[in-house]
């Protein structure tokens, strides 16, 4: 049921490792999403040899920290079987959020002014953020343009 309500909304942003070099560039594709029992995974069907990546915490914060660690472990156990590891300083993770995951971590967004910002009701919105509801494909395509579009503004602002 999540893996079909994330299809209909997925908000992408990626992170650069703090502790930068994991293999020659790799990329990994991380899914953050909220369960039935209110807490956050994040998971991918990437890997390093026969080790998979997942995460689980009751914020998305928490889930990704978990996530992050699974990367390292992974990282341990392929260097222990192989002689050979990905260095954690070129990882990059793109995380692709469901609505409530989203909100979650960057719950600085106030929903009722995103809300009018992208043209929904706002009860709608609290709706989608909380998971009750779930927007239709229009409806996303207005949300996922907003959070690019707000992200463009952000990246040519400065401050003096």
């Amino acid at each position: 049921m999540l893996q079909a309500q994330l299809a209909h909304f997925l908000i992408e942003t990626t992170h650069n490792n703090p502790f930068t070099h994991i293999m020659s560039h790799a990329k990994i594709l991380a899914i953050v999403e909220r369960g039935s029992d209110g807490l956050y995974s994040v998971y991918s069907d990437d890997h390093f040899g026969n080790s998979y990546f997942g995460g689980y915490g009751d914020s998305v914060e928490k889930a990704k920290e978990d996530f992050f660690e699974s990367i390292k472990e992974a990282i341990k156990e392929q260097e222990t079987e192989t002689g050979k590891a990905p260095n954690l300083e070129e990882v990059s993770i793109e995380y692709r959020y469901d609505i409530p995951s989203f909100f979650n971590f960057f719950d600085f967004i106030n929903v009722s002014k995103f809300a009018e910002y992208v043209g929904i009701n706002e009860s709608k919105m609290r709706a989608y953020k909380s998971g009750v509801s779930y927007p239709g494909e229009k409806t996303t395509s207005k949300i996922f343009k907003a959070v690019q579009e707000i992200g463009h503004e952000l990246s040519v602002a400065s401050i003096k």
